[in-house]
């Protein structure tokens, strides 16, 4: 899947309880305060407990003045299809154009039924949803012509088309099965799921259906919006998706939309404080994220257009005498990344210890170079020190050879912003370092015989870490559960932004990038040392050894890429 280039929507979707109706609109005019896009509502008219949502809406809709009002998504069985394309049509007119149509076959039956309703197979539901549609457009017909549909579930035969919407309102179709689906690719303007039903790892089959059904049915695939009801907790560790702070979940969603195309999300909450946050934190920085991942996904193919006609696409040229070659960043395959491997650079001193906090019995790796003046004092924070220790016998790079970039201007001073841009690097850090203090308990309790190693890598295969794929996250980390190509974000528009607003930047976005490989590997070492310890009489030898390298390797890069990007990060944005 890729980014279909759709504008960036984020809402809310509220529970419309009638015992707290003022609560409910008041959390409405809260999303438009807030700055959020679009306020919805689910659709359940035989559920006594709840407010009618056509109703609900249209009070919405007269209490505010910006924000887009949608039913998620409307009870098709209980609403006919005349009826409701005029009443979506009628809001629309008096909201000035700020009504969309979340639309569903209906899937409670007996609740549908227990109120008039007919009580279709699931079948049965998918074909009079696409016979509505058919209403639904007809009855919007600008032409106010007559309007015939022969359906077997709806059959509008005479009827005069109007009023017609101020505005081109979608129908988004809320589909999970793979007829719906279909349905969505061939005759919808958006696909509107939730992470509930769709989960993360379900996305690529499910958009790979519409895409298909688009382009059968003469469509572009990017003729779909992909919207997204997600609900989570900022107070999580960041394990699970949307489980962990605002940063957390603006790298994980901005993901999901250069990765699988999803433009619009909605957030399942009646908390205030949660839609408060997720306008003003996690809202801004998905924009900034997609934002600079499409200037530089269309500078990067601009600038590749213009190599292939200038250099018959000739690969960009590097200096030996700065940049990482094979002998100075070992080749995973090399086994390197390995406990068990012989080592490829001079091992540190010291033999595994297990522990990160036994420094005292290691010796810190010499040879490494440091910029002068260490860190920068106007940006307020410094990088975070590597300070030498390491704890496996081997090495899976020469850290000697890693380059450096310019020196900073001690004259510089930096903005608010600027300096955030920076400290958002060492926040994200310290978040993984922190996975890898979880990393190191769970292998001390599988040694110990206190957990299971199955459910140790389980645990860890839920981590930032794992999910981001390794080539690591920075602006970039993610749950991304399926990565469809070889580069993620980071590679995609990280670095080739700074490799070109700063082209001194380039060796060491070069070596940040083999690292990131290298340490996917260093990771795979760890999970074969979990398979391995239960079948082999030294597996625990192992084990402590692949998670010491794991801890060498990853604390070591986390602090080479911040002693040389928080400078730079701050200095030229992401943009």
């Amino acid at each position: 899947m890729a980014d279909y280039g759709h504008e960036l929507l984020f809402g809310t979707f509220l529970t419309p309880r009638a015992d707290q109706a003022e609560r409910v609109v008041a959390l409405a005019r809260l999303s438009e305060q807030a700055g959020l896009d679009l306020v919805t509502v689910q659709d359940h008219p035989y559920q006594a407990r709840f407010l009618d949502t056509w109703t609900l809406l249209s009070v919405i809709a007269g209490v505010t003045s910006t924000v887009r009002v949608s039913p998620n998504v409307a009870n098709l069985p209980l609403r006919p299809p005349a009826v409701l394309a005029r009443s979506v049509a009628t809001l629309d007119i008096l909201s000035g154009g700020r009504v969309e149509l979340g639309l569903g076959a209906g899937a409670f039956r007996d609740g549908i039924a227990a109120v008039g309703g007919p009580r279709l197979t699931a079948a049965e539901g998918v074909d009079a949803l696409e016979e509505g549609i058919q209403v639904i457009r007809a009855m919007w017909a600008e032409d106010g012509g007559t309007v015939r549909v022969d359906g077997r579930h709806h059959r509008v035969w005479g009827a005069h088309a109007g009023p017609a919407p101020a505005h081109d309102v979608g129908i988004w179709l809320g589909a999970y099965k793979r007829r719906m689906l279909d349905m969505t690719g061939r005759l919808a303007d958006g696909w509107l799921p939730s992470h509930a039903y769709a989960a993360l790892d379900a996305l690529p089959a499910m958009n790979a259906v519409i895409d298909e059904a688009a382009l059968s049915a003469g469509r572009s695939p990017a003729d779909v919006r992909r919207l997204y009801n997600i609900g989570g907790t900022f107070t999580g560790s960041g394990r699970g998706f949307l489980q962990g702070p605002a940063g957390v979940w603006a790298e994980q969603l901005a993901e999901l939309t250069l990765e699988q195309g999803m433009s619009a999300y909605i957030l399942a909450s009646d908390d205030p404080d949660d839609i408060r946050r997720f306008a003003a934190e996690v809202v801004p920085g998905v924009r900034e994220l997609v934002d600079a991942a499409r200037a530089a996904s269309n500078a990067t193919a601009v600038e590749d257009r213009s190599r292939a006609v200038e250099v018959g696409a000739g690969e960009r040229n590097t200096s030996p005498a700065t940049t990482p070659t094979a002998s100075s960043v070992t080749s995973p395959a090399d086994s390197s990344a390995t406990p068990s491997a012989t080592p490829s650079a001079t091992p540190s001193a010291t033999a595994p210890t297990g522990s990160p906090a036994a420094s005292s019995a290691t010796a810190p790796v010499t040879g490494a170079p440091v910029r002068a003046g260490g860190g920068v004092p106007a940006l307020g924070f410094l990088p975070t020190p590597d300070d030498g220790t390491r704890l496996a016998d081997v090495q899976v790079w020469d850290e000697s050879t890693r380059p450096t970039g310019p020196a900073p201007d001690p004259a510089r001073t930096y903005s608010p912003r600027e300096r955030a841009a920076g400290r958002h690097l060492v926040d994200v850090h310290d978040h993984l370092r922190q996975e890898l203090a979880e990393v190191r308990r769970l292998v001390e309790e599988v040694t110990s015989g206190a957990m299971d190693p199955g459910l140790a890598r389980s645990h860890i295969n839920t981590m930032t870490m794992r999910q981001n794929n390794w080539t690591v996250g920075v602006y970039c980390e993610s749950y991304c559960r399926v990565v469809t190509t070889h580069h993620t974000i980071e590679d995609q528009t990280l670095f080739p932004h700074l490799r070109r607003a700063d082209p001194r930047l380039a060796p060491v976005v070069d070596r940040l990038e083999q690292e990131h490989h290298a340490i996917h590997e260093v990771l795979e070492g760890v999970d074969r040392a979990l398979v391995a310890f239960v079948a082999e009489p030294d597996g625990h030898k192992a084990l402590r050894a692949a998670m010491d390298l794991l801890t060498d390797t990853l604390l070591s890069h986390l602090s080479y890429e911040e002693r040389e990007l928080v400078e730079p990060l701050a200095r030229l944005g992401l943009h």
